[in-house]
């Protein structure tokens, strides 16, 4: 070959020593430059940010501080005027208010990202192994069933039989605003606690669709719920295809939802039910699971959208007509649910780990102590969203309503205080080599908000 003849390797042929490689705009490795790959576009930059933990506790606490700010302001009326304000079309009877389009569809969103992520969970996640889940999820269970106990005691000791219809609403956890306070006060313990929270939080949240489907339904009307899940059926056969279109799915869903409404089923159970369709694991020869993508894609305007919203119009309880907080504090439902969520939820996450992991063979995950277990029972004390929509369920034409709402925002701050002090009492404790006494050496690398930890 000539000196002025250019040799052109082939596309998988490396450059010959001496020759510069050809200006593809990749690097050899495939990969864009790193110039541009340091330049996410502002689409990317949004979604990053309005789904970090602390983001998305953020916004429901300012949704719910303006709201709250609002509803007691002079000018009240007009957030209850706006809240009343009714959209949709009558023919389908779905002329709804905009605080019931919030609470039955926006927060269906919510409930989707909360399904595939417990699909997600089941199949490749930290639930695939009961064994190794066992004492989150039994924690749980515990964490549900003394905050029932205590508010129904309370309950029949001051308020009578129509109060005690409200014993779910202290069962609930949020896990946006619980894992934002740990993402901010845990600093420094170990990860794992997070994984406790988070498997916890979500069997929590299984647990609570449950309670709304089977204790919140009056009235079930079989034809649309039949329908309903024939559309569950034919969303999971599409979403499964090789190629799948988003013009399809997103009518179908629509659909579904409109039919589990209609059936008397509390249609954030659609949300739920479309997410559990969701392929958890790999198919067709993809690098990442649907459910992975799916819950990229929808948690953005879940966090970013829906619960911000929904937090607006559930939070606004006025406690200027009202009779002031003294007065709607001191109710018997009020009460029970700040017992059960404040002291209910530590206990029954403490104790029936203490008991589980001293009777059973199971045990604590590595790096994690009983001791944690106390900011994390605080945590799980933060009912706020999912609390909210089951004290409008329990008391939809009660006086108990604003009284039940105005107990959950308090005795959710507190909870929230309680654990950002108990989060940073444990990071300053001295850890031992064996937190879990599993008699074998804890082997930690990453802690909350390390470099390793915010790459995760």
């Amino acid at each position: 070959m000539s000196a002025h003849e250019q040799h052109t390797p082939a596309p998988d042929e490396p450059p010959r020593t001496g020759e510069p490689a050809p200006s593809t705009g990749v690097t050899p490795s495939g990969a864009l430059p790193l110039a541009t790959a340091e330049r996410p576009s502002a689409g990317h930059r949004w979604k990053r940010w309005v789904t970090r933990e602390t983001t998305g506790g953020a916004l429901l606490i300012g949704a719910a501080i303006l709201a709250l700010l609002w509803a007691n302001s002079p000018w009240r009326a007009a957030y209850f005027d706006l809240a009343a304000f009714t959209v949709g079309p009558e023919s389908l009877h779905l002329d709804l208010s905009l605080s019931t389009w919030a609470a039955d569809g926006l927060l269906a969103i919510f409930f989707f990202v909360v399904g595939v992520e417990l699909k997600q969970e089941f199949v490749a996640g930290s639930l695939r192994n009961p064994r190794e889940a066992g004492v989150p999820m039994l924690a749980a269970v515990g964490g549900m069933i003394v905050p029932a106990i205590l508010y129904v005691t309370v309950a029949l000791w001051g308020g009578g039989a129509d109060a005690v219809h409200g014993w779910a609403i202290p069962t609930a956890t949020d896990i946006a605003f619980a894992l934002a306070v740990l993402a901010v006060f845990g600093r420094g313990l170990p990860t794992a606690i997070r994984t406790f929270l988070l498997t916890l939080a979500v069997v929590d949240d299984l647990l609570a669709i449950i309670v709304i489907a089977v204790f919140y339904t009056e009235t079930l009307h079989w034809a649309p719920l039949g329908l309903a899940l024939v559309g569950v059926a034919l969303f999971a056969f599409l979403v499964r295809r090789r190629r799948t279109h988003w013009w399809l799915l997103l009518p179908l869903a629509l659909v579904v939802w409109a039919l589990v409404h209609a059936s008397g089923i509390h249609a954030t159970v659609a949300g739920v039910l479309l997410g559990f369709m969701v392929p958890a694991l790999a198919i067709h020869g993809e690098k990442t699971s649907r459910t992975h993508r799916y819950e990229h894609r929808i948690k953005p305007i879940s966090a970013g959208i829906a619960l911000p919203i929904f937090a607006f119009f559930a939070a606004g309880v006025s406690l200027v007509d009202g009779g002031g907080i003294g007065e709607m504090i001191g109710q018997p439902v009020a009460i029970g649910i700040i017992v059960g969520l404040v002291v209910g939820k530590g206990i029954g996450v403490l104790g029936v780990t203490a008991l589980v992991t001293k009777l059973t063979p199971l045990r604590l995950a590595p790096g994690i102590g009983v001791r944690d277990l106390l900011p994390v029972g605080l945590l799980a004390g933060i009912g706020f969203t999912v609390s909210l929509l089951i004290a409008e369920l329990s008391f939809p034409d009660s006086g108990h309503t604003e009284s039940a709402k105005a107990a959950v925002l308090l005795a959710s701050v507190a909870s929230a205080l309680l654990a950002a002090a108990a989060l940073r009492w444990d990071a300053r404790r001295k850890r031992s080599d064996d937190m879990n006494e599993d008699g074998l050496p804890d082997d930690v690398s990453t802690y909350i908000g390390d470099a390793a930890d915010d790459e995760r």
